[in-house]
């Protein structure tokens, strides 16, 4: 965690597109769908242990995961109100 408690914020690149429904099952992250063919899983992650149980969810789908970014605090954005975003309007997961 950071030295003002707050949790640790990853960007967490996979190949394909989630659809918005996993939103919940990946604990809340955003989920954004780039026009590239992947989707960005971004949020907080309280601490190792959580972000490993986030990438055994991306193991458990069988999804390529192409990058973990952990995200500067000079980066880090008000969470929106709806977890799910996308860039391009197909879904193919």
């Amino acid at each position: 965690m950071s030295s003002a408690q707050e949790p640790d914020r990853y960007a967490i690149r996979v190949q394909g597109h989630l659809a918005d429904r996993w939103a919940a099952w990946f604990d809340g992250m955003t989920l954004t769908r780039r026009a590239d063919g992947t989707t960005v899983l971004d949020g907080p992650v309280a601490d190792q242990l959580a972000l490993h149980g986030l990438l055994r969810k991306v193991r458990d789908l069988g999804l390529p995961l192409v990058s973990l970014t952990p995200t500067p605090a000079s980066r880090r954005r008000p969470r929106p109100s709806c977890r799910a975003r996308s860039t391009t309007t197909s879904e193919t997961t």
